[in-house]
């Protein structure tokens, strides 16, 4: 199937369309705008900046990537916004360019989904297979690894990390970094186990399951101080890889974990 470009979109000179492209009516496409192959623009989307879409993406109507940060200290600067493949991205979602001073790049990865109205702030990390439901909203620099879902009507601070495989619930109030494999809710949020359903599903063996378990318990159940459930769980990961997941998190993590 060639590229469809309906006659009332814009496409700006300089933009790069790929092959099998549909951009739906009323779409706007800036100069510095690049587009993968099969990707389909339903209807009023914007996508503006220096921006790279990846290939075979779904992009509902009233969808604004790359446009100017809300970032009072941004002046105009070239920064870049870049999404992978396959993402599913819907109605009205809004994902802003990077900054200078948070590495110059928002990024988004493939394979995930962002519902309705969810919000992407500037120099956000997400990682692939990631799922943020209806009005979910990331701060600026919050980085989501993979796997992660965030529920609806859900907010995460500035610079708050997410780790792997974390199920964050509707209405929640995320304030400090998120352990791998949690579960979290409140406002502010607090652990509430381990996300044992996803992890099966991902095709956790037993052992693996067992070793996150008593990870978590070391670092919430066993009454010991952080530093100390970091030794324990090295430990654990000597052995188990899966919980080097939680080594690896606590390495960057820079605000502080829910306890």
């Amino acid at each position: 199937m060639a590229t469809e470009i309906h006659p009332s979109s814009v496409i700006e000179k300089g933009a790069k369309i790929g092959d099998n492209v549909k951009i739906g009516p009323f779409c706007f496409i800036g100069a510095n705008v690049e587009i993968g192959d099969g990707t389909f623009l339903k209807s009023h989307v914007v996508v503006n900046g220096h921006t790279k879409i990846g290939k075979d993406n779904q992009i509902y109507q009233f969808v604004s990537i790359g446009e100017v940060n809300q970032d009072l200290k941004y002046r105009g600067e070239p920064t870049r916004t870049e999404i992978g493949d396959r993402n599913m991205i819907r109605e009205s979602v809004t994902i802003h360019r990077g900054t200078v001073q948070g590495g110059e790049l928002t990024r988004v990865g493939s394979d995930n989904l962002l519902m309705i109205n969810a919000h992407v702030a500037h120099d956000c990390y997400i990682g692939n297979h990631c799922i943020l439901a209806n009005n979910a909203t990331l701060g600026g620099h919050v980085q989501l690894d993979d796997y992660v879902i965030v529920g609806g009507m859900t907010a995460v601070h500035q610079f708050c990390v997410i780790g792997s495989h974390v199920m964050i619930g509707g209405c929640s109030g995320v304030a400090q970094d998120v352990p791998p494999y949690v579960i979290a809710q409140g406002n502010h949020a607090t652990p509430h186990g381990v996300n044992y359903e996803g992890l099966k599903r991902r095709g956790f063996s037993k052992d693996a399951l067992q070793a996150i378990r008593n990870s978590y318990k070391v670092l919430y159940r066993n009454g010991l101080t952080l530093d100390e459930a970091k030794s324990e769980i090295a430990t654990i990961a000597e052995q188990y890889p899966e919980a080097q997941l939680f080594v690896d998190f606590f390495a960057r993590s820079t605000r502080g974990i829910i306890r």
